[in-house]
């Protein structure tokens, strides 16, 4: 049984940044982060290979950066330049090849002055 743990969500003023954690409990194919905000359907934020290869939604292109510590099986989201509409539960996805998909309980993000 695989587990995935996310944390570091909280509230920001818009502008400011936060990192998000995501911890699996053994080694890892690919991550991925995804955001349901109210009301709206759950959406692809960014993801990342076993080899580093990485792609992102377009809305936050040079604003997050998701990178990965294969030794801690950790994957990580930095946020910058955080916005309103960044308001969402954010979910950490691992795909585990024996496994298929495993998805965290999420951690909220809210942006707010």
């Amino acid at each position: 049984q695989v587990q995935v743990v996310e944390s570091g969500g909280g509230l920001v003023q818009p502008g400011g940044s936060l990192r998000l954690s995501c911890a699996a409990s053994r080694s890892i194919f690919s991550f991925h982060w995804y955001r349901q905000a109210p009301g709206k359907q759950r959406e692809l934020v960014a993801g990342i290979t076993s080899g580093g290869r990485t792609n992102y939604a377009d809305s936050v292109k040079g604003r997050f950066t998701i990178s990965r510590d294969n030794d801690k099986n950790t994957v990580y989201l930095q946020m910058d330049s955080l916005e309103p509409e960044d308001t969402a539960v954010y979910y950490c996805k691992a795909f585990v090849l024996t496994l298929g998909d495993i998805w965290g309980r999420g951690t909220q993000v809210t942006v707010s002055s």
